[in-house]
């Protein structure tokens, strides 16, 4: 009957149109979001090696950050897709753990191709795969540790945790205290909020010159060298647009006969901006900031008003000046009111990197905007040797910030190394004698996948990981569920006395959004698409350099494959 139903939907198909189904779909679904947990898998841990990506431009990305490796590469298979989707949302969700998500999934589709090879339905796979999911939240409940706001400690240490084997790792010691004040002083009314805290990246002397500026940073110099950069008490206007005189329609001109029609002409655009102007400095502002140009006039006279003035800001810092100051962004200055100003104790300038012109070294300046009521507005300055090490520095504090964040909103961590998931593993495998029929080997293979993680973290650091696991096992075994595995050395450690904690989601969400992700892939047995689906061996083609990297065990090609991974 299935052999029938596939018959007639081949049947409707165009001429262009092919279809794989059913353990050759499988196969090439599994292989293809294999592909994509291999390509990050030995970034895992602190001796995790980097990517180096080149895009189409020439553009080059140097990280070990999973998410950022998956982002960065081309892939345009469907299912590769959807596991690049469980890192996107691990990272949207807690901040960090990307790659251990992507590795764990990978490795759940293995196992689950080993159950399939063995004759048990995708089906039945899928319930083990369930009934596996549903005990993580409690296992690891009972290994967490609580986590008080102000247990600072903890804190550096799941701050440090979370950069290490990153770009910024050189430098935890310096950065991990700068992350926690910045989070810490980012929670109002009980609420963590991180548009409170602006990262800027200076490329230029060392990780170690980075530092914590108490207040909002604004990466921009005034216009002009008679306009105030300082300001108490200020009132803040945020102007959406451009304060110039309005565009005529395209194409249309103006024509004047003589001298006293032009200079009439130029008289009323003068007075056109001096309204813009007066309607600035009547409303009593202190402050303009705007996301577009500004007449020199406009300027001019708000120079000569004493009003700070900014153009040109982009909008990350447009947000987090809304944010944080209480204004509303402006587009019309007719219809501004008393309650769309923010408000900042102080502005002030600073220099914060030196730049060097061809005669003389010109000081590089920004604004800041301090003792701001009801935001402790924060900027972390981060500075590197070249512009890939301060990006890379950026994604590492970036993740800091969201794991303490969670950390913070939660009040649970848990023993880091690998340890959560030979405790899960071990929980799984007990719980697997109560589950009847075959899901029980579902279940145990769920218990198997999860033991990628130190055995990764084992192989990066150049242990034995077959060693590693064994004796893993036997401390938990013997009650210490915090043993890891210490991923400098590859040996077997206590993560707590080591430092190693994160927070109990980046875990919990990992390994359940895997999973999820792993069913939805299992339970695709028919592939129907427009365009090819197979792609011949480019070896045939006379390129043996450029194989597609789903090809081989008989699948043909993939839906497309992953390219613009140039230095991998």
């Amino acid at each position: 009957m299935a052999d029938q139903f596939g018959q007639q939907v081949t049947a409707v198909l165009s001429e262009d149109a092919q279809r794989l189904s059913g353990e050759e779909a499988v196969s090439m679904n599994i292989a293809a979001g294999s592909a994509v947990a291999e390509a990050v898998r030995t970034t895992l841990g602190p001796r995790g090696m980097d990517k180096m990506l080149v895009s189409e431009t020439g553009d080059v990305v140097v990280t070990n950050d999973g998410v950022t490796v998956l982002e960065e590469m081309d892939v345009d298979h469907p299912v590769a897709d959807m596991v690049v989707d469980v890192a996107e949302t691990q990272e949207t969700e807690v901040g960090d753990g990307t790659t251990t998500a992507v590795v764990v999934a990978g490795e759940l589709l293995e196992e689950a191709e080993e159950l399939l090879d063995q004759g048990i339905h995708a089906s039945t796979v899928v319930g083990g795969y369930r009934h596996a999911a549903v005990q993580v939240a409690d296992v690891l409940d009972d290994i967490a540790v609580e986590v008080s706001p102000d247990d600072t400690e903890i804190l550096e240490r799941v701050a440090k945790t979370a950069m290490t084997g990153k770009g910024a790792e050189a430098a935890v010691e310096t950065l991990a205290p700068m992350v926690v004040e910045a989070v810490t002083r980012s929670v109002y009314d009980g609420q963590v909020n991180l548009d409170t805290v602006k990262i800027s990246t200076f490329d230029g002397r060392t990780i170690h010159d980075s530092r914590l500026v108490d207040g909002l940073m604004v990466d921009k110099d005034v216009p002009h060298p008679s306009m105030p950069t300082d300001a108490e008490d200020a009132d803040i206007l945020v102007y959406d647009g451009e304060l110039e005189l309005r565009e005529t329609a395209p194409g249309a001109s103006v024509e004047v006969s003589n001298t006293e029609e032009y200079e009439a002409f130029v008289d009323r655009e003068r007075e056109e901006l001096s309204a813009l102007s007066e309607g600035i400095i009547d409303a009593g502002v202190d402050a303009v900031f705007t996301t577009g140009s500004i007449d020199d006039k406009v300027v001019g006279d708000l120079a000569e008003a004493g009003i700070v003035t900014i153009r040109h800001l982009r909008d990350p810092d447009l947000e987090k000046i809304v944010g944080t100051t209480s204004a509303s962004a402006v587009s019309d200055l007719n219809d501004m009111t008393e309650d769309d100003l923010g408000h900042a104790g102080t502005i002030r300038k600073e220099k914060v990197a030196q730049v060097y012109g061809p005669k003389s070294a010109q000081p590089e300046k920004t604004l800041v905007l301090t003792d701001i009521e009801d935001a402790n507005a924060v900027s972390l300055i981060l500075r590197g040797g070249t512009q890939h090490v301060v990006d890379e520095v950026e994604r590492a504090v970036e993740d800091a910030m969201q794991a303490v964040a969670v950390t913070l909103r939660e009040g649970v961590v848990v023993p880091g190394g690998g340890a959560p998931e030979i405790t899960l593993a071990r929980a799984l495998r007990e719980s697997a004698e109560s589950v009847s029929g075959r899901e029980q080997l579902a279940v145990e293979a769920v218990a198997d996948s999860l033991e990628v993680v130190p055995r990764t973290l084992a192989r990066n650091a150049g242990a034995n990981p077959v060693d590693a696991i064994v004796d893993l096992r036997s401390e938990h075994e013997g009650g210490t569920t915090s043993a890891g595995i210490d991923g400098y050395e590859g040996t077997i450690a206590d993560m707590h006395e080591a430092g190693v904690v994160e927070p109990e989601s980046i875990k919990r969400q990992a390994i359940t959004s895997g999973i999820e992700a792993v069913n939805s892939i299992l339970r695709i047995d028919d592939v129907v698409s427009v365009g090819e689906l197979a792609v011949e061996d480019q070896e045939e083609e006379g390129d043996p350099g450029n194989q597609n990297p789903y090809a081989g065990g008989g699948m043909g090609g993939g839906m497309g494959g992953m390219g613009g991974m140039g230095g991998m």
